[in-house]
């Protein structure tokens, strides 16, 4: 079995050498690609009022949104990323193989510390920003690992479903029942640690590129027994976007026994795949960047 591992190991060409001295940690300096938030810069909840005129389209919308992340609006508490690990069940002797991620420690918002607003986006513009700070979205697996590590569980919330649930104004809503369950937590919340539960995902899976028209995988909201509310999804087109939906951001980064790699390679390699995919090999890890058009 051991020289199984090694040859898999010698086959996807991560592992030049084995270095057990080497103890250096990466985790402090891993930190999200955006410039500092200005001083005269929108609260979150000024921010949402400011995208809620009706008469916007969708595209017009996540245009701003765009602009305000690019222009630094985001909260100091999710710019230190937490380091997050998968033990990938390989060993080499008595030595067990993990893999280091690295993850904003709760769902992207624009605002302040003390005004946040918790903001849902189409796959389209999360890409998008995904791709402004050199980061990854997560997989099934990787969400279901962060739920597991996070210190701070939050219940999910539903709001009935109706035609207003793709509104700001819904957003607003649940933003508010989500910050009222994090009230004892603030302080803990506001310095960094891994909060989880209170949105679904916008995930990479192989269930985006299904069907001809682009779609939105998402999956998530875990009741505190760790199960999850929604399971992998795909119905909706891209264009799809509604009050549940929060953007996770993984750094592209990640450390393969302290190996620098990137999680695009890992997800389409069939040997380490596994490692970040109940999948498999994900042949595309990403969204389509696309138009705003109506299939």
């Amino acid at each position: 079995m051991i020289k199984e591992q090694r040859v898999r190991i010698k086959d996807c060409c991560w592992f030049i050498m084995i270095c057990i001295s080497f103890s250096y940690s990466f985790a402090n300096a891993q930190s999200l690609r955006l410039k500092s938030r200005r001083a005269d810069a929108l609260t979150g909840t000024a921010f949402a009022k400011s995208i809620s005129d009706t008469a916007l389209t969708l595209e017009q919308r996540e245009e701003i949104i765009f602009n305000e992340i690019k222009n630094g609006n985001v909260p100091d508490f999710l710019r230190k990323l937490k380091e997050i690990k998968i033990n990938s069940g390989w060993e080499i002797g008595e030595i067990k193989i993990s893999i280091a991620f690295y993850v904003l420690p709760d769902y992207f918002c624009i605002g302040s510390n003390d005004d946040f607003f918790y903001v849902p986006m189409t796959p389209i513009l999360a890409q998008k920003v995904a791709d402004l700070t050199k980061c990854s979205l997560p997989t099934k697996k990787m969400v279901d690992t962060i739920y597991h590590n996070a210190t701070i569980k939050l219940l999910p919330q539903p709001i009935p479903p109706t035609k207003a649930m793709t509104t700001v104004a819904i957003f607003l809503a649940h933003n508010d029942s989500v910050k009222t369950q994090l009230k004892s937590d603030l302080q803990k919340h506001n310095n960094g640690e891994l909060t989880a539960g209170h949105k679904k995902d916008l995930i990479i899976s192989n269930k985006i590129y299904t069907e001809k028209t682009p779609k939105v995988v998402i999956y998530g909201w875990h009741k505190m027994d760790g199960r999850a509310i929604q399971p992998v999804y795909n119905k909706h087109t891209n264009l799809w976007v509604d009050y549940s939906h929060g953007l996770r951001l993984i750094q592209n980064k990640v450390f393969i026994y302290l190996k620098k790699n990137k999680i695009n390679k890992v997800l389409t390699d069939k040997y380490l795949s596994s490692m970040l995919s109940d999948e498999g090999v994900i042949k595309k890890p990403f969204y389509p960047i696309t138009t705003y058009k109506i299939y």
